[in-house]
């Protein structure tokens, strides 16, 4: 019996790929004292967002945001700041987030160049393509 045919969820396909990628990352990126989700915080935060704005970009929601902010904030490479509205929280990059930030970035090429070479130039391309159509697909459906 395939792979393919023990499940035919879709979400499952989806998050054990997702998983085996992250490894993948996560691996690369532990040169930083970064992980992949911290690291496409970092990437996300280097302009001041507030955090429903970051939450939404990253597909996460205001919980989960918060507690992958945490370490960071810790570590002192993101930090809170009100915006106009004294209510409104923001997270920016500070230097040493930026600092970090830089040391991870061709840390991050490199496994982007492992997987876009596991899937070869149009596999990857189809997986974006068919991705972006599902995400748009989910967000029109939400707003419908």
């Amino acid at each position: 019996m395939s792979e393919r045919a023990s499940s035919p969820c879709t979400c499952f396909l989806l998050r054990r790929a997702a998983r085996q990628v992250s490894q993948v990352y996560d691996h690369a990126l532990a040169g930083a004292g970064l992980g992949v989700n911290q690291y496409s915080l970092l990437r996300h935060a280097r302009a001041p967002l507030a955090l429903g704005e970051l939450a939404a970009r990253l597909g996460m929601d205001r919980t989960t945001l918060n507690r992958n902010l945490q370490p960071l904030l810790r570590d002192g490479l993101v930090e809170d700041a009100r915006g106009e509205d004294p209510r409104q929280r923001l997270v920016r990059l500070t230097d040493a987030g930026r600092a970090r930030l830089a040391q991870a970035r061709p840390l991050w090429r490199k496994a982007q160049q492992r997987v876009d070479a596991l899937l070869g130039e149009r596999g990857r391309d189809r997986l974006h393509a068919s991705l972006d159509a599902l995400h748009a697909a989910l967000a029109q459906e939400r707003q419908a």
